[in-house]
């Protein structure tokens, strides 16, 4: 089911995660707001041999081929959960990994389920998912709705924005797939 909300997502990833940078989430928990600002993403399809998708439809990646504005949500290492933007038109596995956040609203929140304060709370992909409490159950929930919930933003001139090579990858390491605000202290990785 095509999510009309988010037309201006059924693009490429890469044009994509250029396009979330920018963009919040707003989690809701408890009748509490966590609001942050997306500061890093990368870029994955199923023609890229890094994606969840390159080998095809699985049960672990099925939310992936839905429509742009959908979660898919994955955990890594058994121990920590990543989340990425769907993208691109349905049937098509494609999406944008949300590396680093910028917290807006909800530091208190973000830092009670970090135990920790400081850029570190939300500076890499695993740390957004424990700081905004996102685990399997939420992949393929649609983001126009609440608990979680994705708003759009003015894009960002290209001037903002670094490109590079993706993180923690083994295939496909030499594509220029990531990208994030340029300068911003919440980003993973200079």
């Amino acid at each position: 089911m095509k999510l009309d909300n988010f037309r201006w997502l059924d693009i490429p990833a890469e044009e994509a995660a250029r396009r979330l940078l920018g963009c919040e989430l707003i989690r809701d928990i408890n009748e509490q707001h966590i609001r942050v600002r997306i500061v890093e993403t990368e870029a994955y399809d199923q023609t890229d041999e890094a994606s969840h998708t390159f080998n095809g439809r699985s049960a672990r990646n099925q939310a992936m081929f839905k429509s742009a504005g959908h979660l898919y949500v994955y955990s890594t290492y058994g121990m920590h959960h990543c989340c990425n933007v769907v993208c691109g038109p349905e049937g098509y596995g494609s999406g944008v990994l949300i590396r680093a956040v910028e917290p807006l609203e909800g530091l208190d929140i973000i830092e009670t389920h970090r135990a920790m304060t400081g850029v570190s709370v939300t500076n890499g992909p695993g740390k957004i998912c424990s700081a905004l409490d996102i685990d399997r159950q939420l992949s393929g929930h649609d983001l126009a709705k609440s608990p979680i919930r994705l708003i759009k933003k003015p894009a960002l001139a290209d001037e903002q924005i670094t490109v590079s090579k993706r993180i923690g990858i083994s295939k496909a390491i030499h594509e220029l797939r990531r990208f994030y605000i340029t300068n911003n202290p919440y980003i993973s990785k200079r």
